[in-house]
C-alpha cells in the first residue's frame, strides 16, 4: 500500500486487471459486496441483474484478479460465500506517457466509473432523498469547488481529504454511535485544461 492511501484500499495498477473491473456486473457485485458484505452468487443474482450462473462466473473471474475472494460459510455450508477484499479499490493513469495500454486501461474503467455515478445521483433523488428526515437532508447535496494549484498541492489535499475520512472508514461496527447510517461520499478530481488553469479562480 503506497503512502498515501490511507483507507486500505486495493490499489490496481494492472491494465489487464483495469478491464476486467471494467464491467457493469462486475461493478455492481463488487458494490453489493462492500456495502452489504459476503453474499453467495445465488443471493446476489437479483441485485445485479444476471443469473445465478452468470454471476458465480463474474464472481470466479474477480476472484482471478483478486478483488474478492471466498469468505467464511454461511448457515448452508454447500453455498459458497464470497466477500470484497477490500473496502475499496483505486486506480491511476500511468505516470509514464508512453504506456499507451494501461492509460487507454485506466481511461476504460473511468467511463464506467462516470456512467454509474451519473445513475446514482437522479435514482437518489427519486427514491431516497425524500424520505430523508430534516437533519440528513440538510447535511446531503452536492458541492463544486474550483481551485488552482499544482500537481504536488492537489495530492496534498487528497491525502488531507483521506486523512480525515479514515477514522470513519476504518472503525467497527461497535464503534458508530446510534443513529449512524451508511453516507456515499463521491469526489471527483478533474483537473482542467492548461490554458484554463491560468485563469483566476472564480
Amino acid at each position: 500500500m503506497r503512502a498515501g492511501n490511507r483507507l486500505g484500499d486495493t490499489e490496481i495498477t494492472d491494465p489487464h486487471t483495469m478491464r476486467a473491473l471494467a464491467h457493469p456486473v462486475r461493478l455492481s457485485l463488487l458494490d453489493q459486496l462492500r456495502q452489504h458484505g459476503p453474499a453467495t452468487a445465488t443471493e446476489l443474482s437479483p441485485k445485479v441483474g444476471a443469473t445465478p450462473s452468470v454471476t458465480s462466473w463474474h464472481l470466479r473471474h474477480l476472484a482471478g484478479f483478486g478483488l474478492v475472494r471466498d469468505s467464511e460459510p454461511g448457515p448452508d455450508r454447500r453455498a459458497r460465500r464470497w466477500e470484497a477484499v477490500a473496502r475499496g479499490f483505486r486506480f491511476e493513469f500511468p505516470a509514464d506517457p508512453a504506456d499507451a495500454d494501461g492509460a487507454s486501461a485506466a481511461r476504460v474503467l473511468s467511463e464506467h466509473l462516470f456512467a454509474r455515478a451519473a445513475e446514482l445521483l437522479p435514482r437518489w433523488l427519486e427514491e431516497v432523498e425524500p424520505g430523508l428526515d430534516p437533519a440528513w437532508r440538510r447535511l446531503a447535496g452536492v458541492s463544486n469547488t474550483r481551485v488552482v494549484v499544482s500537481a504536488p498541492e492537489l495530492e496534498r489535499i487528497a491525502d488531507a481529504i483521506e486523512q480525515v475520512l479514515a477514522p470513519y472508514v476504518l472503525r467497527g461496527p461497535d464503534e458508530r454511535p446510534a443513529g449512524s447510517r451508511g453516507v456515499r461520499l463521491l469526489r471527483y478530481v478533474l483537473p482542467e485544461a492548461e490554458d484554463e488553469a491560468s485563469s483566476p479562480a472564480s
